[in-house]
């Protein structure tokens, strides 16, 4: 009986270890196909959140006049006669442009000049002959009526004359002669263009929420696209009186001084206008920030020690954001990111809430205040 005993426990204990080790087995294999299931490691950017200095400021697009600029014409037709300038000459007020055929003029105003002046010594005669009572009153006073009339028709013929010349109405610079000699021209052909340039004006749009931040003589500084690595500042000199009901904007002129011609009336350009004193935000680049119609999100890395295979393990932790103003390629964020927290700025769309994560910086988004990108982009 004792023999039996022992071959029976020996049995039932062979039987349950092998039930006991199945069940090991299994758990192995079935915590190794789990693990295999989950989320591989993603590859992502990051950049260190923090503190910048950021200067609060208004920016619009604008476009640049002339203080004074306008396309030369005359009021009359001919042939053209002579010219007195070249393209791009720098001329001053009142300076001779060009002169129509005007011999025919010339002689009219001769001849009215030579009744005038017929019409002054009878006027003088008379009144001589007056004092002697040899002529009537009536006489002197058509006398009198006779010069006036000559002399009127004399001014007459000398403003048409004076048609026929074009003179600078202001100093500035010529543009491209368009008309040659010998050329007849209708009444208001464009001649040249004349543009005073320095200074020169820039127009530009603001809403109408900005308008407590704006004041005349506030600085404002300009950029174009033609000097891309140079900036022009000027003041605000003129603020219009009244909103466009259309846009709810209000046009703002700014003055800019311009002694070596770089600016040119027609270029549209990016004015920043300085509101405030300089302050520190949080700033992470753009591409850091997942827009959703539930919040803004950002991705945290969260160092979690060291894996099997000894190696520091990473996961990206999400966080809902409070997001302030941009800047170029940058955004503040006021909630949400400590000064040093470690962002994923590329490669968050693959990502959830406690994804394992690999640090790739041989790439990284753009992360700069004033991106030299062109204006047309």
């Amino acid at each position: 009986m004792t023999k039996r005993m022992v071959i029976m426990l020996v049995a039932v204990a062979v039987v349950l270890g092998g039930i006991f080790g199945f069940q090991v087995f299994k758990g192995i294999m079935i915590k190794r196909f789990m693990s295999a299931l989950s989320n591989p490691p993603q590859t992502v950017s990051t950049i260190k959140a923090a503190y910048s200095a950021w200067q609060p400021s208004i920016e619009a697009i604008g476009s640049l006049r002339a203080v004074n600029g306008a396309d030369l014409s005359l009021e009359v037709s001919g042939v053209v006669d002579s010219i007195s300038f070249n393209s791009g000459d720098d001329v001053e007020q009142g300076a001779v442009l060009l002169k129509l055929r005007s011999d025919d003029d010339v002689a009219k105003l001769a001849s009215l000049q030579a009744t005038a002046v017929l019409n002054k010594i009878t006027y003088d005669r008379d009144q001589q002959q007056f004092k002697l009572e040899a002529v009537s009153q009536a006489t002197i006073d058509a006398d009198a009526a006779n010069l006036k009339n000559a002399n009127a028709q004399v001014a007459q013929q000398q403003a048409i004359l004076d048609k026929k010349t074009l003179r600078a109405p202001f100093a500035g610079h010529l543009g491209i002669r368009a008309v040659d000699l010998g050329q007849y021209l209708a009444a208001g052909t464009v001649i040249v263009t004349l543009q005073a340039l320095d200074p020169v004006f820039l127009d530009f749009f603001v809403p109408q929420q900005s308008m407590a931040q704006i004041r005349l003589g506030q600085t404002v500084t300009v950029k174009v696209d033609a000097f891309k690595d140079q900036s022009f500042t000027g003041e605000i000199s003129a603020v219009n009186p009244k909103v466009d009901p259309s846009s709810r904007n209000v046009q703002i002129r700014a003055t800019l001084k311009n002694t070596d011609h770089k600016l040119i009336p027609g270029m549209y350009a990016t004015v920043d206008i300085a509101t405030g004193a300089p302050q520190n935000y949080i700033t992470v680049p753009q591409t850091a920030i997942s827009y959703n119609p539930y919040g803004d999100t950002i991705y945290i890395v969260e160092h979690k020690g060291a894996g099997a295979d000894g190696k520091p393990q990473l996961i990206a932790r999400q966080s809902f954001v409070t997001t302030g103003p941009t800047r170029g390629d940058q955004v503040a964020v006021l909630k949400g990111v400590d000064n040093g927290d470690e962002v994923v700025s590329a490669g968050q769309l693959k990502l959830r809430n406690g994804s394992p994560i690999l640090i790739d910086n041989s790439i990284t988004p753009a992360d700069s205040a004033a991106p030299n990108v062109p204006l047309d982009r």
